[in-house]
């Protein structure tokens, strides 16, 4: 079928029926894996490669085009002299082109996508045709011999139309079927955006001269964007989430911050590899045709990692065929995994990933050093890598607004977060961008613990994990009474108000700043191992709210089980990360689809947000562990007169942070657990003290009931647990104040532990609870 080509008449009909004649008759005849093609106009069938057929018709027009320039000096014997007068009785002075004719219908033979060798034979007799009636015209016109010039051929074409239109008619007539043969030929021939498709190496001087073919034989770095946007809208890549560009003058959030410089970054160096692009697109080609399948390459990308041909699929292919052969074709290139992206975002085109043979390593200081970091007005813009055409991708955490990052284990997890920290530190200052980060691994965050923009320093143990959450989910609901005190909807409209306030000389109009907080957790998994339930809770809390009041999630695990990644974090965590996995399963545990299983690792990622909805492969950018040192000393060393305000440690050295100690979600609990008074209450009132009563009194889970109990025992309400032995409770009827407690539901004040306080007026219990809970 004749692609991106426009169709309409008669004649483009009749190429196009032509055109497929070889192709449906190897898919009817079922010829086999070597691309088998006959001789049908012989009275037996030779079942010949393709490549065979191609030769011996190039032969064929070869010697043709010897034996006229041979004949024309005599030198080609009798049959040769015979057949050089018969073609010029018949022809005329036109025999003259024959020699270069049959030389350009060998050549157009060999890069013939399709032997078709009837299209060619036809645009030549259109052609031949065409000119002699054109020598004919003018020689009748002038009265000389037509059959001399022109030969029979232009006498039996030149003399009725002469006679019927004149001159000037016939020669326009006469050249419309000359342009008609030059066009033909022109579809026959690959040109433009047709892929060339040699059959060996051996063709590819006789290729290039027919060039330029499409962008397989001269594949071109894309340039990078001057703008947040996916490549040129010509090309039909996936577009990435367009960023708003920053005004003059809006950096205002920088404030007197002094950026740390680009040179503490390392530069890149090397530039990929991908092979011999043309032989993998041949075998790409000729892979699917052993399957029956009709492909083009249209075109390739070379990315850092890996090089995407873009191939279209003949009507009526179903995707999922072509999807299925993946493991043939990693066969057929000797390269593996190959992935398939069917099909490319916002293309009618399916692509393919072949691994490049010698991989460029992505550094993060040249996309800092694009003009998309440079002029994006947000400051918590993260520098992802690559795509596979070598573009840079961003994305804007605050629009996310939080994210999920998974792969195996050295698969590049931690350098993509330090990647994401790096980002952040050369747009922000620490009164716009506050940090809270977790390792329980205590190996990579440390380096960071001089960093300004810390408000606690780095955590190491699952308790402090909590207390921190907990601290944000407070720190969430004042933010948000802040914000509803003045009627903004979000923070970036709280801060316009700020920077108003600010310009104001009233005092009593300054308004509090609130910085945007970045939580970063390094290993979920091992948090989730001991405190899941509890963590969880606060997550799910965070990831549902915490967006307009500028607080952001980033979660990290190397275990992407559902255990840890369990659903509601992953119904409130849109934006994901895939690192490489080990299996399918893990794969979709992170993104709900396969793919991250087929990536090579060393930070080669698949990206989805809610903007982009597709899984995007991208090279991440690597960081190593000099440059985080380079830029934390430099900014560390340039704040040294700044006042750190931090959350304090207690100082009773417990693991909790002072001012963490906030009410529970749901089943948190604490020392100063709201119920404690409650169930306190019950135990004394009942004599009794188990988990059961409290679950069925409180209406709470077990595993609140038993940490309660745990309080109690702490306090010297009750006693320890002894087996099946129930509980001894210290404190007696009569020396509680039952009453207040019933009629006013308010706590008491503490009685000193052992010392029950004056003893009031008693209350029993009901008929109905003394049935159930006498001891």
């Amino acid at each position: 079928m004749i692609e991106d080509r426009p169709t309409g008449g008669f004649l483009l009909e009749k190429v196009q029926v032509l055109g497929y004649n070889d192709a449906m008759s190897r898919k009817n005849g079922k010829r086999g894996r070597g691309e088998k093609s006959s001789l049908s106009f012989l009275p037996f069938t030779i079942s010949l490669p393709e490549k065979g057929v191609k030769i011996l018709w190039g032969i064929f027009f070869f010697s043709l085009a010897v034996i006229f320039v041979f004949a024309f000096f005599n030198k080609a014997g009798t049959a040769g002299n015979f057949l050089f007068f018969a073609s010029q009785w018949m022809f005329g002075k036109t025999v003259f082109l024959f020699p270069l004719l049959f030389i350009i219908g060998a050549f157009a033979v060999y890069v013939m996508k399709e032997t078709r060798v009837s299209l060619l034979f036809l645009s030549l007799v259109l052609f031949v045709s065409g000119l002699s009636g054109i020598l004919g015209t003018v020689a009748r016109a002038n009265n000389g011999s037509v059959h001399e010039l022109a030969g029979f051929l232009g006498f039996a074409v030149a003399f009725p139309l002469f006679q019927a239109f004149g001159f000037w008619v016939s020669m326009l007539i006469f050249f419309a079927v000359v342009a008609g043969a030059l066009f033909l030929y022109w579809q026959i021939i690959p040109h433009e955006k047709t892929v060339v498709m040699p059959g060996e190496q051996g063709f590819e001087k006789v290729k290039k001269v027919f060039e330029p073919k499409v962008d397989v034989s001269s594949v071109e770095r894309m340039p990078h964007q001057k703008e947040l946007s996916a490549p040129e809208e010509t090309r039909g890549q996936e577009q990435q989430p367009s960023l708003p560009k920053a005004k003059h003058g809006e950096l205002s959030f920088l404030g007197e911050y002094k950026l740390p410089p680009l040179n503490l970054l390392e530069q890149e160096t090397g530039s990929p590899s991908a092979g011999d692009v043309e032989l993998y697109s041949s075998i790409i080609k000729k892979t699917f045709a052993n399957f029956e399948i009709l492909v083009e390459v249209t075109e390739v990308n070379v990315g850092p990692t890996v090089t995407q041909y873009a191939i279209r699929p003949a009507e009526g292919v179903k995707l999922s065929r072509i999807t299925g052969l993946s493991n043939d074709l990693a066969l057929a290139l000797a390269a593996h995994p190959i992935r398939i992206e069917a099909p490319i975002p916002g293309r009618a085109l399916v692509g393919i990933e072949v691994p490049n043979k010698s991989r460029s390593q992505v550094r993060l200081r040249p996309l800092l050093e694009s003009d998309q970091y440079k002029n994006s007005a947000d400051p918590l813009v993260l520098s992802l890598g690559k795509d596979v055409s070598g573009i840079p991708w961003f994305a804007d955490l605050a629009r996310m607004p939080h994210m999920l990052v998974a792969g195996a284990t050295g698969a590049g997890k931690t350098i993509a977060l330090n990647s994401i920290i790096l980002s952040i530190l050369y747009r922000s200052s620490p009164a716009n961008v506050r940090f809270i980060l977790v390792d329980p691994k205590r190996v990579e965050f440390p380096v960071y613990n001089d960093l300004p923009h810390l408000l606690t320093p780095v955590i190491l143990d699952t308790q402090r994990t909590l207390n921190a959450l907990k601290w944000l989910v407070k720190e969430m609901e004042r933010r948000f009474q802040v914000l509803s005190s003045v009627r903004a909807r979000d923070i970036r409209s709280y801060q316009a108000l700020v920077q108003q306030s600010l310009q104001s000389k009233k005092k009593e109009a300054q308004m509090e700043h609130l910085p945007y907080i970045v939580v970063i957790i390094d290993e979920l998994a091992d948090l989730m191992a001991s405190r899941g339930k509890e963590l969880e809770a606060l997550i799910v809390r965070l990831a549902q709210m915490s967006r307009a009041v500028g607080i952001h999630l980033v979660l990290a695990t190397q275990r992407p089980s559902v255990e840890v990644i369990t659903g509601l974090i992953k119904a409130n965590i849109t934006a994901r990360v895939a690192l490489q996995v080990a299996s399918q399963i893990d794969s979709r545990t992170i993104l709900d689809a396969a793919g991250a299983e087929k990536l090579l690792g060393q930070g080669d990622l698949l990206f989805v947000s809610a903007q982009v909805t597709k899984p995007k492969r991208v090279q991440g950018a690597f960081v190593s562990d000099k440059e985080v040192k380079r830029v934390v000393a430099w900014i560390a060393k340039e704040t040294q007169d700044f006042v750190r305000e931090e959350i304090a440690e207690d100082e009773l050295g417990q693991s909790a942070i002072a001012g963490l100690e906030v009410e529970s979600l749901e089943g948190g609990v604490g020392d100063d657990d709201s119920l404690y008074e409650e169930a306190k209450r019950i135990v004394v009132e009942y004599q009794k003290a188990s988990a059961s009563l409290l679950q069925r009194r409180l209406k709470i889970g077990y595993a609140r009931a038993a940490r309660l109990l745990d309080i109690l025992e702490n306090k010297g309400v009750v006693g320890p647990g002894e087996g099946a032995k129930p509980r001894e409770v210290y404190i007696t009827r009569e020396g509680t104040d039952v009453a207040e407690e019933l009629s006013l539901n308010i706590p008491p004040a503490a009685p000193l532990e052992g010392t029950p306080p004056e003893a009031k007026t008693e209350e029993k219990p009901t008929e109905e609870e003394s049935r159930w809970f006498t001891p």
